[in-house]
C-alpha cells in the first residue's frame, strides 16, 4: 500500500513545525547542568503564584474529565474583557484557533492571505485543509497591508495578520490596523492573532476588543503561553461574533483544554500585579539586550514582543549550533527565509547576561 497516494495532496510539500529545543535534552546531549534556553518566548517569571495556591484541589479530581464548556474560564474572561460569554472560544493554545478557524472557512477551493515572515503554523493549517496560501512579501520585516489587500482574489475567505508579529516582533499601529480592516471586504475573515498584546499594549496603544463591534468579521485570539507564563499548560482563547463563535465551538474538540489548564488561565486572569511585573521586567531586559548587541555591532528588528531578532553576521544554522555547544538556546530564523537572523527571548537578567557573554566569546 502506498500511504502518499492516501493523504491530501495539501500537505505533501508541509514540514513539522519545530519548537524550541528543550533544555534537558541539551544538558543531557552536552552533560552539563546550567543550559538557558531563550528560544521560545517564554515568560522568563513563570505563572501566578497564586495558581499554585489551591491547585492541589484541582489535582485530586484529575480522574474526571474537565468541563468541556469551559464555562468559569469564558466567564472570566468576559467579564475581565467586557464582552459576552457567547463570543468566546477557548483552545489548546491559539494554536488551536488557528486550526479552527481554517477548517471552518477554507476547502480546496479557497485562498488565505499571510505575510512572509509571519507565525509559520499559517501556511500549515493553510494547505493541510488543501487551500491556496497566498504569501504576500513582507515590507521591512512587517505586514504590507496595501500588498494584502491587492492581493485579496475571488475566491479569498481568510485573511491572517499577527500583531506583533512572531518572529520579526514588527507592529502595525492602531491607525494603520484599523484602515486595513475598513478595506477588507466583509465576506472575509480577519483572523487577528495578537498572542503577544500583553506587551504590545504595554508598550504602546493596541487593539482591544471593542472593535469587533464594528467588524463582524473579525476573529481576536489571544493566549496564555506568553506573558501569562502558561506555555506548558496549553491554553489560548478568540473572541468574536456570536455567530463566528457558534461555528467554532462545532469544530472545536470536546475537552480539548484540561483541567489544570483552565484553572491556572482563570487564576492567571485574576493576578493583573503579577503580570505587570513581568511585563515592565521584560520592557527593561529588552532595553538592555538591545543596546549590548547594538554595541557589538549587531542590527537588531524593533520588537513589541518579548524577543529580539537580529542579524548575527552569519549563517544563523551555525551560529545557533555555536551557541548551542555552549549551552544557550536560542532561535534560528532560516525557516522563516531570514538566514542571518537569530531571534532570542528576553529572559531574567542572569540569563540575559550569560547570553550576552557566549555572544561575546563565540560570535563576535
Amino acid at each position: 500500500m502506498d500511504i502518499k497516494e492516501l493523504v491530501n495532496r495539501g500537505i505533501d510539500d508541509l514540514s513539522p513545525y519545530e519548537p524550541g529545543k528543550p533544555i534537558e535534552d541539551l544538558e543531557r546531549e552536552l552533560g552539563i547542568n546550567n543550559a538557558i534556553k531563550l528560544a521560545s518566548n517564554e515568560n522568563p517569571m513563570g505563572p501566578s503564584p497564586k495558581i499554585f495556591d489551591s491547585i492541589e484541589a484541582v489535582l485530586k479530581e484529575t480522574h474526571r474529565y474537565p468541563d468541556g464548556n469551559a464555562t468559569r474560564l469564558k466567564s472570566t474572561i468576559a467579564r475581565k474583557f467586557n464582552v459576552k460569554d457567547e463570543q468566546v472560544t477557548i483552545g489548546n493554545g491559539s494554536n488551536d484557533i488557528i486550526e479552527f478557524v481554517a477548517r471552518i472557512f477554507l476547502s480546496k477551493e479557497d485562498s488565505a492571505i499571510y505575510s512572509e515572515h509571519a507565525f509559520a503554523v499559517y501556511p500549515l493549517v493553510v494547505k493541510a485543509v488543501g487551500a491556496k496560501g497566498i504569501e504576500v512579501p513582507a515590507k521591512d520585516f512587517s505586514h504590507d497591508l496595501d500588498q494584502m489587500l491587492e492581493s485579496i482574489q475571488d475566491n479569498t475567505k481568510l485573511i491572517f495578520i499577527a500583531n506583533p508579529n512572531n518572529p520579526t516582533g514588527s507592529f502595525i499601529e492602531y491607525d494603520q490596523l484599523i484602515s486595513f480592516l475598513e478595506k477588507v471586504p466583509e465576506n472575509i475573515i480577519v483572523l487577528l492573532d495578537q498572542a503577544y498584546f500583553d506587551y504590545s499594549s504595554f508598550e504602546t496603544k493596541d487593539i482591544e476588543f471593542d472593535i469587533l463591534n464594528r467588524f463582524p468579521n473579525l476573529i481576536m485570539s489571544r493566549s496564555f503561553s506568553k506573558a501569562y507564563g502558561l506555555a506548558g499548560f496549553r491554553v489560548g482563547f478568540c473572541v468574536s461574533s456570536r455567530e463566528i463563535a457558534d461555528y467554532l465551538n462545532r469544530v472545536r474538540q470536546p475537552f480539548n483544554a484540561n483541567s489544570l489548564a483552565l484553572y491556572a488561565a482563570e487564576k492567571a486572569l485574576e493576578d493583573q500585579d503579577f503580570i505587570d511585573k513581568c511585563l515592565q521586567l521584560n520592557l527593561e531586559q529588552k532595553e538592555i539586550l538591545f543596546e549590548e548587541l547594538i554595541s557589538l555591532g549587531y542590527d537588531c528588528l524593533p520588537s513589541r514582543g518579548n524577543f529580539i531578532s537580529f542579524d548575527c553576521k552569519q549563517d544563523s544554522r551555525e551560529a545557533f549550533n555555536k551557541l548551542l555547544m555552549e549551552g544557550v538556546i536560542v532561535r534560528s530564523l532560516a525557516v522563516y527565509k531570514m538566514p542571518n537572523y537569530l531571534r532570542v527571548s528576553v529572559g531574567l537578567p542572569e540569563e540575559n547576561f550569560a547570553f550576552l557573554e557566549k555572544i561575546r566569546q563565540t560570535l563576535s
